[in-house]
């Protein structure tokens, strides 16, 4: 078997989309779940988007000059992000994905990336098996999250739209958290009008880039994670990702009648600083 991978160009977009929709779909089929992209043609937009932006990695591999598999890096802050990665359905299991993964792995120690994150679907173990035999390691147990929106605020918590003069203040409890900041990304949010910020006693406490698969927020303190989820006005896409360790905050959500829609991982390689305050993860790390 003849594996080429070389980089993704546009014109591979709707080929990489429509795998993409189908192998995820098929995998959750497989397991009962719903998938995570409603349609072939919103995959093909996501897919779209990531190849078109330069600050993304995009690999395809290829079989017998056809396209059957793709996977993506996001290059945008210090730490990257992996994902998605699909493989065809029809030539699963002959190490395309390794394949893929082993090339952005390659990629990020060629650039210097002190640490690499990915979040897979928690049922499907073979992705598991695979990343962990890769050298990642499982950090924490996240589940998504969907529901009715909450519209209600928390209690000396004051949730506004973000703006660039917040930018400063939201790098500063991203670097609280995680030690590090994720600047560019906040920044796309702000430029996209999805970002909040929660506001406590004065200053800002927390921010979310959007309560939903592909955004995510941090807080000094759950109170703050709640007031951004309560005034959220949409939990976009599937929904939003709670580590599970942070039993207040999901037990809070239940009581707020929010449900699980399925269980995620985040795993990583390389640096990791354990958070210290309450955040909720992207899709993309």
């Amino acid at each position: 078997m003849n594996i080429k991978l070389r980089r993704a160009t546009p014109d591979d977009a709707q080929r990489c989309g429509t795998i993409c929709y189908e192998a995820f779909a098929a995998i959750a089929k497989e397991h009962n779940f719903p998938p995570d992209l409603p349609s072939t043609d919103v995959t093909i937009g996501v897919v779209s988007k990531l190849i078109a932006d330069p600050r993304f990695y995009g690999i395809v591999a290829e079989m017998d000059h056809e396209v059957v598999g793709s996977n993506f890096m996001d290059e945008r802050s210090a730490i990257a992000g992996i994902g998605p990665i699909t493989i065809d359905p029809t030539v699963q299991n002959r190490g395309i994905g390794r394949a893929l993964m082993g090339d952005c792995m390659a990629r990020a120690t060629e650039r210097g990336v002190p640490g690499v994150r990915l979040v897979q679907a928690g049922y499907h173990t073979r992705s598991l098996s695979l990343y962990t035999k890769l050298g990642f390691v499982t950090r924490e147990p996240l589940v998504v999250m969907q529901g009715a929106p909450l519209d209600l605020q928390i209690p000396g918590y004051a949730v506004r739209k973000a703006v660039e003069a917040d930018l400063q203040a939201c790098n500063s409890v991203c670097f609280k958290v995680h030690g590090l900041d994720r600047s560019v990304e906040v920044l796309d949010a702000i430029n996209q009008g999805t970002a909040t910020v929660v506001e406590h006693d004065g200053r800002v406490t927390g921010y979310a880039t959007v309560i939903g698969f592909f955004g995510h927020a941090v807080g000094e303190t759950n109170d703050g994670l709640k007031a951004l989820v309560g005034a959220a006005t949409v939990f976009a896409g599937p929904g939003f990702l709670l580590p599970t360790r942070n039993w207040e905050l999901f037990r809070w959500c239940l009581d707020k009648a929010l449900h699980v829609v399925e269980p995620m991982t985040l795993m990583s390689v390389g640096l990791y600083n354990e958070p210290v305050g309450g955040f909720l993860p992207s899709i993309l790390y």
